[in-house]
């Protein structure tokens, strides 16, 4: 895979500015000239490797921290907003979009919400009824809000990791009795007991003035050991994830609430899987889910979630991409820290392996895929149930989609007997059909934005239209 050309003027602007040095002083002390150290801190010319070693070597740079996967995020969401019709007289190239998420990330983050406020109210004007509310329309829905909250920070909350792994060292190796030694910590530093909930329906339920908390006996046994986690969370590690909501600044305290329960499982998640141990033992047992599952006691899910935070600076996992699908198609959970970023609007590509994984329940099945910018990746899927179980008692089904680059496949035992070298072997796919330019394509359930359609009465190929 093709390194792409490295622009981080803003990153070597900021370490100039807290050395309090004049770009004359800065580019005299990396060896190079100051017209070619303004070009680099506009954003102009990219970083060559003997700069980037010489700031390494004089500034202390940490070069593994410069990772693309913030500005492509960002990058993919602009271009998403700048798809629509509204802007058909604008169509700026890859270049001035990297330029505009580099230089000015703050207006590029508002004018997705501008985008996406426009669209909202779009969609309920179209749907008009007498109780109509374009206020609500406009606003970010709080779960909107946070969803990108944990999206523009690549899925990872250091503070949050860090206090999780250092519980998880204390509390030792687990894997044998994780509920008996979490239920344990619970008695010793809380007071708080675990005893089995009467209600069938509820997973967890904690009473403060008891000190008694709830557990579904009839739940599955990772379920139960996460939820005990998930109140760990909360009573040790409270001071830290108010301090995290504060600092995010929500609109709403509905936004906050929802943030808190994503920070609380963010937690537990870390805790069940320590930051280091949970890396290098995927790296060991080359990122076999089901490997891991067994040793962490977790749950597939888990897994997946888990391996789509490891973006510790200095200390990264494979990048990889991972979203959770219902039966309709929406993604209920997504996360990538590949070039593949999932559509923010409408449903995933029919042509992902993802929506196979309905049909085959019990199988991981695998995919080599490639998108319409030429990246090819290697793509999993699996069917997971979640319910509490019994006759009468609803069960939801996902698929689970995780993936990576194929210059990752090594460290992937899925990719074994698997030919990566040859084209032929990926399928075409895209990341939603309404920015997709893929022209020939016979799944495609709606044409792109930014594409007229030509339609040609005396000819039917397998899509009733032509684009131009």
């Amino acid at each position: 895979m093709a390194v792409g050309k490295l622009f981080i003027g803003r990153k070597v602007r900021e370490l100039r500015m807290a050395h309090n040095a004049t770009q004359s002083q800065f580019a005299e002390r990396v060896g190079i000239s100051t017209s070619y150290l303004n070009q680099i801190e506009s954003n102009q010319r990219p970083v060559s490797a003997s700069v980037l070693l010489a700031l390494a070597d004089k500034f202390q740079l940490n070069i593994s921290e410069l990772s693309t996967g913030e500005t492509d995020r960002l990058v993919s969401a602009l271009l998403e907003a700048l798809s629509d019709p509204i802007f058909d007289a604008y169509a700026p190239s890859l270049q001035e979009l990297k330029l505009i998420t580099h230089n000015a990330p703050g207006f590029a983050h508002a004018l997705i919400a501008c985008h996406q406020a426009y669209r909202r109210n779009s969609e309920q004007l179209a749907s008009m009824d007498d109780r109509l509310d374009l206020t609500a329309a406009v606003e970010l829905t709080p779960y909107e809000e946070v969803r990108d909250f944990f999206h523009f920070v690549d899925n990872y909350v250091h503070e949050l990791d860090v206090l999780a792994e250092k519980l998880a060292h204390e509390l030792g190796d687990r894997k044998d009795d994780s509920y008996a030694t979490l239920t344990g910590f619970l008695d010793r530093r809380f007071g708080v007991r675990v005893v089995h909930g009467q209600d069938k329906n509820e997973l967890r339920r904690y009473d403060p003035a008891s000190r008694l908390l709830s557990i579904n006996p009839y739940a599955a046994a990772h379920t139960r050991v996460f939820q005990i986690a998930v109140q760990i969370a909360q009573l040790h590690a409270g001071e830290v994830v108010e301090t995290i909501v504060r600092d995010a600044g929500f609109r709403t305290e509905e936004a906050a609430d929802i943030c808190r329960i994503g920070l609380h499982n963010y937690f537990a998640g870390a805790l069940l899987m320590p930051y280091q141990t949970f890396l290098r033992t995927a790296r060991e047992l080359r990122h076999d889910l089901e490997l891991l599952a067994a040793r962490f006691g977790t749950s597939l899910e888990q897994v997946c979630h888990r391996l789509s935070t490891l973006q510790r600076p200095g200390l990264k996992g494979v990048p990889i991409f991972f979203a959770r699908i219902d039966r309709a198609g929406n993604i209920t959970k997504r996360h990538s820290a590949t070039k593949l970023q999932f559509a923010r609007f409408g449903a995933a590509c029919p042509l992902w392996n993802a929506h196979q994984a309905f049909e085959t329940p019990g199988r991981i099945i695998r995919q080599l895929a490639e998108t319409p910018d030429g990246v090819r990746y290697l793509c999993l899927a699996t069917l997971t149930s979640k319910g509490i179980g019994g006759f009468r008692t609803a069960q939801s089904s996902y698929a689970l989609a995780i993936g990576c680059e194929i210059s990752y496949t090594d460290e992937f035992v899925y990719a074994d007997d698997l030919n990566v070298t040859q084209k032929t072997s990926f399928e075409p796919i895209g990341i939603s059909c309404r920015i997709c330019d893929r022209a020939n394509c016979a799944s495609r359930a709606v044409p792109p934005l930014k594409h007229k359609l030509t339609v040609n009465h005396n000819q039917r190929l397998p899509l009733p239209y032509e684009l131009s």
